[in-house]
């Protein structure tokens, strides 16, 4: 009797999780079942053959080149600042303007189309600090 309700409480949950669960000895990687982070050229994933860059093996080391440098320093002292412990992404970009730059090449990033992709010139304002009122488009 027992076990009858628990073979009902156990329907009553709906699907049971190890109905789900990717058995690491059949060889499948549960990390491969993610087909929408698969060719966007975000990967950092690496596998047989798949060697990390110098550029993150050096930073993973602790070693900075000067351009990771000057940008951890740049989003310290916007933080202290602006007073704020966790920077929003638009706070990141900002930060990522004001220290020069610009999107003046084509994407190498795979989003399918659900970003539009553009480019401008090297020399282009950051277009941070400037009101909506005197934006380029409405002098234009």
């Amino acid at each position: 009797m027992a076990k009858a309700g628990a073979e009902r409480q156990k329907s009553s949950r709906g699907p049971s999780r190890r109905d789900s669960i990717v058995d690491r000895r059949l060889g499948l990687e549960r990390r491969d079942t993610d087909e929408e982070a698969v060719g966007t050229n975000l990967e950092r994933r690496r596998g047989p053959g798949r060697r990390r860059s110098d550029f993150l093996k050096a930073a993973d080391e602790g070693e900075m080149t000067n351009e990771q440098f000057l940008f951890v320093m740049a989003i310290d002292v916007f933080k202290r600042v602006n007073g704020k412990t966790f920077p929003s992404w638009t706070d990141v970009l900002e930060v990522v303007r004001k220290l020069g730059y610009r999107k003046t090449m084509p994407s190498e990033l795979n989003l399918s189309g659900r970003a539009e992709d553009w480019t401008e010139r090297a020399d282009a304002p950051s277009g941070v600090d400037m009101p909506a009122s005197d934006s380029p488009s409405d002098t234009e």
